[in-house]
């Protein structure tokens, strides 16, 4: 097995040395003029949460809609992280994959760098390059990540949040080895030395005709049974009950994202986290309410959990 650079070397990018993914829903997702997306940014995670000096916060689970939607619910979790855990110096984005290709591992992509409006995120390197050594959990594949928005809607409040982080985007498919990527994860960063914040990012339960889920019809009250629904995962974490996500998830539809949710929960619980406190839990018919207002037909939920 290759040994790894020095215990604070989270950006060795020799692998592939000015490669760099250029952004791919700025301007559908967020904004892509950069002083518009730094001001955007600025004000989510303005908004700190009372939470925000309860414990030494090591992670968060964050949505990853547009931001018009849940922007504001992801740079509350964020900020609340940050005020805690200032001094972070690798950012881990477990992500949802909505790419449709098969696939049963965690997926790492190409590129030395991302780019966001206004600058660029440099990815902890020699940390994805020990972790692609267990092929059993860990494959680098570009096609994962090249059109997935879950890990590249966060960047910017990331870069914000910790301006001297690298990150470590990785896309985490619903496997019961979610809970075992996440624990990999942490101890190739506990080895590199590294002080690290971890980031789920999913939405929860998609409901309505245009997502071909209507377990209760549709509605008002039927978007309120899909909180209901989101708030039986949520229950989880907040339990910390890392090994009955992955289930409920495949068996209630209650997020896109609850490999990435496993891993994130297990990796802060392998750094000694023990519950998680939800900070705000809505869906898109209540954050459109305001700014575009839909039909009571479809809706996605979005929560924004911190994890310590």
């Amino acid at each position: 097995m290759r040994g790894m650079a020095g215990p604070r070397d989270a950006t060795d990018v020799s692998a592939h040395p000015g490669a760099v993914r250029a952004p791919a829903v700025a301007g559908m997702f967020y904004p892509s003029d950069a002083a518009r997306c730094r001001e955007m940014a600025e004000s989510y995670l303005r908004a700190k949460a009372s939470a925000a000096g309860e414990l030494a916060w090591r992670g968060a689970i964050v949505p990853h809609a547009g931001w018009v939607c849940s922007g504001a619910i992801a740079g509350e979790a964020i900020a609340t992280v940050a005020a805690s855990r200032a001094k972070a110096e690798v950012v881990v984005v477990f992500g949802a994959i909505h790419t449709p290709l098969p696939v049963e591992v965690a997926v790492f992509d190409t590129h030395a760098r991302w780019r966001v409006p206004g600058g660029e995120a440099e990815v902890a390197g020699e940390v994805q390059r020990r972790l692609e050594e267990e092929a059993s959990l860990f494959v680098e594949d570009e096609r994962f990540h090249s059109r997935e928005h879950a890990v590249e809607v966060e960047l910017p409040l990331v870069r914000l949040a910790w301006p001297q982080a690298a990150v470590l985007p990785v896309e985490v498919p619903v496997v019961e080895d979610a809970e075992a990527i996440g624990v990999r994860t942490a101890k190739a960063i506990e080895a590199a030395g590294l002080e690290a914040v971890y980031l789920a990012s999913s939405d929860m339960t998609h409901y309505g005709p245009g997502y071909r889920f209507t377990p209760a019809g549709v509605g008002v009250g039927a978007l309120e049974w899909a909180k209901g629904n989101d708030r039986r995962l949520l229950g989880l974490v907040e339990e910390m009950a890392v090994e009955r996500v992955v289930p409920e998830v495949r068996g209630r539809h209650n997020a896109c994202g609850g490999g990435a949710i496993a891993a994130c929960m297990a990796a802060c619980r392998e750094g000694g986290a023990s519950r998680g406190r939800v900070l705000t839990h809505a869906h898109s018919y209540e954050t459109l309410a305001r700014v575009a207002p839909q039909p009571a037909e479809n809706a996605v939920g979005y929560a924004g959990v911190v994890i310590g």
